[in-house]
């Protein structure tokens, strides 16, 4: 039998969602019959899967058998990234293009399990929101639960900025200042995730998406975007943008793959000054605002162009100057 005392870093957890955690190797359909049964108990009294826990509550597990852990989780080699802000409840990172913010999908480890690595000592490190695998810049974690769940509703009930910086090809019209397009979810033959425009009243599902977007700077062969998104859908951006007829430079799923591949092996592209070349994609993260969850704080953080892009940026050839009227 154990007796498990709940602390600020399990604070506000469900029941079922903690014994998961804790029960590592436990199988899910033992974890939920145990509590089913009454042989879990919350302060000596049955609960519910869905019971929160509060701090110092005391919970009670039969004995139960745990598989040896398969160690999966220590193939995650420790690594720390560059960090933007960081107190004793929240912690931001400039994440990296090419480094999934989690494992899963065939990956065995990403930013988070990276940094749990390197930090054994945290009591608790969680995502507070995502960015894809070929995102760069502001990547925002908990390290409280409490701070968890107060900027999780933050980001659900959209009361954070978040802007993104993207190279798209083409003359952006000044005049497209809205895309209002529902998107849909589906699998390629192949298994993998795409997303593509509909009607938000579709029989597939569409469910509506809104990205705004101004021109941050025109060049002759390309345009620099400020994009912020008013809901969050699996690849908006990319997805709305190319939608637009401007994909974003170096996008792999939705972009211009043979300029991609001239961009990545630094061949002539028209616009761009010879020798240049980029191997990601030109989308990055680069502003958040947010409250603070414990001082109610307002805060905004930047992260800088990664140098692959910044150095692309000075070698694009500029807009023709307009004539004079």
């Amino acid at each position: 039998m154990q007796r498990l005392r709940i602390d600020e870093s399990s604070e506000g957890q469900r029941l079922d969602n903690f014994l998961l955690k804790v029960l590592k190797g436990v199988p899910k359909t033992h974890v939920y019959r145990i509590i089913r049964s009454g042989e879990v108990r919350v302060n000596k009294g049955r609960a519910a899967a869905d019971t929160r826990l509060d701090l110092d509550d005391e919970v009670r597990l039969p004995p139960v058998v745990v598989k040896p852990d398969s160690g999966k989780a220590e193939t995650a080699p420790p690594r720390e990234f560059p960090v933007l802000f960081e107190d004793e409840a929240v912690l931001a990172i400039a994440k990296p293009a090419g480094v999934a913010v989690h494992g899963g999908s065939g990956l065995s480890f990403g930013v988070i399990e990276q940094l749990r690595r390197a930090r054994p000592q945290a009591r608790f490190l969680e995502l507070v929101h995502r960015l894809d695998k070929e995102t760069s810049g502001v990547l925002l974690i908990a390290k409280k639960r409490s701070a968890l769940t107060a900027l999780q509703d933050q980001f659900r009930q959209r009361q954070t900025g978040k802007t993104y910086a993207a190279l798209v090809i083409g003359r952006w019209p000044a005049k497209l200042k809205v895309i209002d397009v529902a998107l849909h979810k589906y699998l390629t033959a192949e298994g993998e995730r795409r997303v593509r425009t509909t009607e938000a009243d579709a029989e597939d599902g569409g469910r509506r998406s809104i990205t705004l977007v101004s021109v941050a700077q025109a060049y002759a062969q390309f345009s620099l975007l400020d994009v912020t998104i008013k809901t969050g859908r699996t690849h908006q951006i990319r997805v709305h943008l190319a939608s637009a007829g401007h994909p974003i430079v170096g996008d792999d799923k939705y972009g211009d793959f043979d300029l991609n591949k001239a961009l990545a092996r630094g061949d002539a592209v028209r616009g761009v000054a010879k020798g240049h070349k980029l191997d990601r994609m030109f989308l990055h993260a680069r502003r958040l605002r947010f409250t603070h969850p414990t001082t109610g704080e307002e805060i905004e953080l930047a992260a800088e162009l990664p140098a692959q892009c910044a150095e692309l940026l000075s070698s694009l050839e500029p807009a023709p100057a307009r004539p004079a009227s």
